[in-house]
């Protein structure tokens, strides 16, 4: 019978040389990470550990030469300098906990901070949108999130304190083999269970939180649910909060099944050591009575005899814990390494074309495209040309595949087969940021940022966030400059009932009518077709960019507001380069050129006025939608005045 050697994603399960090679590779990222964060509170924290590790074995061997002059019935002048002595490393012993805390917390602030910049950095370099559709890097991004923030100081804290245990225990064992090599030997053998075990437990861990990482991370999307003003409506009408929180719930439950069965676990485990641990102390110190007895040993060789074996196990078990919470911190914090050392999502030429301004023509060439293998084709071989100083529009019923033709034109994913020439450069050759550097864009689904009102719109182009002509003038473009001047503090309101407002926070609001200070104030909501005026006048931000794509623009608007804005966007169109997606076909046959998008294949393409007159479908879109428009209209007529 053939050895099963697959591991995880069909590699070859690793060997003990490749997991430690693994685990100090690990290790020194995490040190290096340390380093460049603080490297002043890590040195002064490795000095605290030496002094901490070496003070226990201190204290032993002066309360022994103290225990044996006082036996020995010596002078207090001689007994004087000890005692002192033990007072200075009783409070050597009382301030450093105090200060490992400190240091053990400013370091991993800076660590911490230093860690999340690096992966949401990461993060933002992705060139595409694949990986935030894959549920398995979604989990590895929520585990690298915890573990980058806490994980790198966790293993340069457990690092330390694996330092101080071993300097304890060297200490501890050198004055226990002065007494008897025997029982030196015995107690350190005692130690190596504990060291198995704990390690064995911090790998399950780990698994542990791997495992249950989608369940979690539902858990969260529940619960974010619950707590959303945007779920806040529908959850109350349709009387569904009772149904989500069960489920959230039995998430919860199921992740605390997990849990607890570990917890079980390490509690058996743990119990089991110090139940040996107590039999191993118990035996030595009934020796050293004994050989108390016998003459072989003084009292300060019996007091430092329990302290060494007391000190010794009390440091294997901190050794031990240290090891499995480092080797535990070290498997989480590949998470945070696999994300910040992804490799690109979609291929970026090391020496990209130059991209001139647009001159002749953006043109799909037999372009075929699929999110996975598994998937089938969105788009089937679609050649279309976008002229430069031309408006096209594109049309299709649901699932045609426009949206999908935008995030290529945008480079969020390459064709699977076929190209995208930007005059006659296929954009693979091209920097994606410098392509979308040439883009502006209104997406059907834009972003409602918690922001005030002047940066929702500078967010377009970062330029503008200081440069408020601009932004008034894109507002204006937008019919949305009278509203925004109405609300409470103009431009700078905050669009969001999540916060406070920064200058609400920061003022002294008085006091009320009760004699209570009053609360300060958060922002307020836009309505839907508000938004939509912000998000246009974001776009407009960027109308001197050489492509302007406008997917559906006018969407949640009402008819006025609709026919406004298509207005301002037909002036703005006019010898520029754009691409317009749309269903209301009135808003598309001034175009250019109107292409039809039929199951992932471009149809019909033309002006409004050959479309018609060829009868295919467009024709019958758009005489479905004028009928539809007469025939609501004589509705209307007919049913008036009958209520």
């Amino acid at each position: 019978m053939s050895r099963d050697t697959s591991y995880g994603n069909g590699e070859a399960r690793p060997g003990p040389g490749d997991r430690l090679r693994s685990s100090a590779a690990r290790g020194v990222a995490a040190g290096a990470l340390a380093v460049r964060a603080a490297p002043g509170a890590l040195a002064l924290h490795v000095v605290v550990a030496l002094v901490g590790g070496a003070q226990p074995v201190v204290i032993a061997w002066l309360t022994k030469l103290v225990l044996d002059d006082v036996a020995a019935g010596a002078r207090t002048t001689t007994l004087l300098p000890l005692a002192a002595g033990l007072a200075a490393a009783g409070f050597v012993a009382a301030v450093l906990p105090q200060l490992t805390q400190y240091l053990r917390a400013e370091l991993n602030r800076a660590v911490g901070l230093l860690a999340q910049d690096r992966l949401f950095g990461a993060v933002d370099r992705l060139v595409g949108l694949a990986l935030f559709e894959d549920p398995r890097f979604l989990d590895r991004v929520r585990l690298a999130r915890d573990a980058g923030g806490s994980g790198p100081g966790q293993v340069v804290d457990g690092t330390i304190g694996l330092l101080q245990a071993m300097i304890t225990i060297t200490g501890f064992l050198a004055s226990l083999l002065l007494l008897s090599p025997m029982m030196t030997g015995l107690v350190l053998l005692a130690g190596v269970p504990t060291l198995a075990a704990e390690l064995a437990l911090s790998r399950r861990r780990a698994r542990m939180y791997w495992d249950i990482g989608p369940v979690e991370r539902r858990e969260l999307f529940y619960s974010q649910l619950l707590t959303s003003v945007e779920a806040a409506k529908e959850i109350r009408l349709f009387g569904i909060g009772t149904f989500l929180r069960g489920r959230m719930l039995a998430d919860r439950r199921s992740a605390n099944i997990s849990l607890r069965s570990m917890d079980r676990k390490e509690a058996m485990v743990q119990s089991g050591l110090g139940g040996f641990a107590a039999l191993v102390a118990g035996g030595g110190l009934l020796w050293a009575v004994s050989a108390t007895r016998s003459g072989g040993l003084s009292v300060g060789d019996v007091a430092i005899f329990v302290a060494a074996v007391a000190g010794i196990q009390g440091a294997v078990a901190v050794l031990a814990l240290e090891i499995a919470r480092t080797h535990q911190s070290l498997l989480m914090f590949d998470h945070y390494l696999s994300v910040i050392r992804c490799p690109p999502d979609l291929p970026v030429s090391p020496h990209p074309r130059a991209l001139p301004p647009l001159r002749d023509a953006i043109e799909f060439r037999d372009v075929w495209f699929r999110y996975s293998p598994e998937h089938a084709w969105t788009l089937r071989g679609v050649s279309l040309r976008v002229p430069c100083g031309k408006a096209l529009a594109l049309i299709g019923l649901n699932g045609a595949g426009k949206s999908t033709l935008i995030k290529l034109l945008c480079r969020y994913y390459d064709p699977t087969h076929g190209e995208i020439l930007w005059d006659g450069t296929d954009l693979r050759e091209i920097d994606p940021a410098e392509l979308r550097h040439r883009i502006g864009a209104v997406f059907q689904d834009y972003m409602e940022y918690d922001m005030t009102a002047a940066e929702n719109i500078a967010l377009g182009d970062l330029t503008s966030l200081d440069d408020r002509e601009r932004i008034h003038t894109a507002a204006r473009r937008a019919d949305l400059h009278d509203r925004l001047t109405e609300l409470p503090r103009g431009y700078d309101t905050l669009l969001s009932r999540m916060f406070f407002m920064d200058m609400d926070m920061d003022r002294d609001t008085g006091l009320s009518e009760d004699g209570e200070q009053d609360p300060p104030q958060t922002g307020l909501e836009l309505s839907g077709g508000q938004w939509q005026r912000l998000a246009l006048a974001r776009a407009f931000l960027r109308d001197q960019r050489d492509l302007m794509i406008l997917d559906e623009p006018s969407a949640g608007l009402d008819a006025e507001a609709e026919a406004q804005i298509h207005s301002s966007l037909s002036r703005y169109r006019t010898g520029r380069t754009s691409l317009l997606i749309s269903h209301r076909l009135g808003a598309v046959r001034d175009a250019d050129v109107i292409a039809v998008l039929v199951d992932g294949r471009i149809q019909e393409q033309g002006d409004h006025a050959s479309l018609t007159a060829m009868g295919g479908e467009y024709a019958r879109l758009f005489a479905l939608q004028a009928s539809g428009y007469r025939d609501s209209a004589t509705d209307n007529h007919e049913v008036r005045g009958t209520c």
